[in-house]
């Protein structure tokens, strides 16, 4: 059965593709399994220590991009610098997406994560957001 995404309907542009496309697809019944699947995220903000080097926060957007690739259920990382005006000094910034729930529980204990947090964590003040949406 062909799936429709949410990002290949956005791609498709217009409302009538889009209509056809779900309708094809059979409307919400044939999303809601992807729905159920990958809504799982991960967001957090870091406000750096005034010690920090540049050289250490592009490490850090470098290796926290890297886990994608480490980190099993792990499905999307965007990490970057928060453009924000409204950021109340956390400049630093991302959100990931994950396969399913287990997978969002299970990244805080993975080795990859635990490696990072060693060296990074005295640099930042952090806040984290975990959600499904």
């Amino acid at each position: 059965m062909h799936t429709v995404t949410r990002r290949k309907l956005m791609r498709s542009g217009g409302l009538a593709a889009s209509a056809a496309a779900l309708a094809a697809a059979g409307g919400r019944a044939a999303n809601a399994a992807e729905t159920a699947r990958g809504n799982y995220f991960h967001a957090f903000a870091f406000q750096w220590k005034p010690e920090v080097t540049d050289a250490e926060k592009q490490r850090a957007a470098r290796e926290i991009a890297a886990l994608e690739g480490q980190i099993p259920g792990l499905l999307e990382t965007h990490v970057g610098e928060n453009i924000s005006p409204r950021g109340n000094g956390y400049t630093f910034g991302g959100i990931m997406r994950f396969a399913d729930k287990a997978a969002l529980d299970a990244y805080p204990q993975h080795p990859a994560h635990q490696a990072l947090l060693v060296w990074l964590k005295p640099l930042i003040d952090a806040v984290e957001l975990d959600l499904r949406a």
